[in-house]
């Protein structure tokens, strides 16, 4: 595998990013990776280079690059958690159309990817993302993934939900049962507006497990079943999109 660490240039700033694809073979279909609240740490680090392991040029970058060049949260102290929630607070529709853009640009420009043929993929606070990413470039990405994607419905005008119109691409939600980020509520609006919209989608609800659920290091919220279920499908969505 190949790995590289270095910056994208942004409108806002130097986005520094994790870049992982495999080392023959190329070009290879892209995978943009939209970090979770945590921020961009080791741990997804990894699993870049599980979606890189089959065959992605895989991009991570840190959206937080505006405030902070390396901060993750390592310890669920009361100071930590508000300094995160305080950087997710920060990012938006506007934040991730600029961030899209750049890496866009950037995978454009690589001769190991191959940029005809992007996905994307989002945990948590980047559920959304992948959505606006996507509504706002329908030409550029084939199949997006929101993995327990936080705040999926809300009553702003940029709702993700409201987005669905605009979505060309085939999209896949995995839902946590037990997630006061994304209540069962919120995920009936966004079917709602998904099937009003045509826009290809799936729907799965994993239950029993927690929000937060995909990440080994989570503790007892991590679950491997269902991580695993998750991996399976985010193999099956690119497969039948990218490949």
């Amino acid at each position: 595998m190949i790995e590289h660490h270095l910056d994208i240039p942004t409108a806002d700033g130097a986005m520094n990013s994790f870049v992982v694809h495999p080392e023959e073979g190329g070009p290879f279909p892209v995978v943009l990776f939209y970090m979770d609240a945590p921020g961009k740490r080791e741990e997804l680090h990894d699993m870049a280079r599980r979606l890189a392991a089959v065959g992605y040029f895989v991009v991570l970058p840190n959206l937080y690059y505006r405030e902070s060049r390396d901060f993750y949260l390592a310890e669920r102290t009361e100071a930590a958690m508000a300094r995160m929630f305080a950087l997710m607070d920060s990012l938006d529709a506007t934040t991730t159309a600029c961030d899209t853009t750049a890496l866009l640009r950037f995978v454009d420009a690589q001769p190991q990817a191959d940029a005809s043929r992007i996905g994307a993929v989002g945990y948590c606070m980047s559920g959304p993302f992948v959505m606006w990413a996507a509504a706002a470039n329908p030409g550029r990405f084939r199949g997006i993934a929101s993995i327990h994607g936080a705040q999926m419905a809300t009553d702003a005008p940029d709702s993700p939900h409201r987005m669905a119109p605009k979505i060309l691409c085939e999209c896949y939600f995995a839902c946590a049962e037990i997630d006061k980020w994304a209540p069962p509520a919120d995920i009936e609006k966004l079917q709602a507006a998904l099937q009003a919209a045509g826009t290809p989608h799936r729907i799965e609800w994993y239950p029993g497990v927690e929000h937060g659920f995909v990440f080994p290091q989570r503790g007892t919220i991590y679950n491997r079943p269902a991580a695993e279920r998750h991996w399976e499908r985010l193999f099956s969505l690119f497969r039948r999109t990218l490949q």
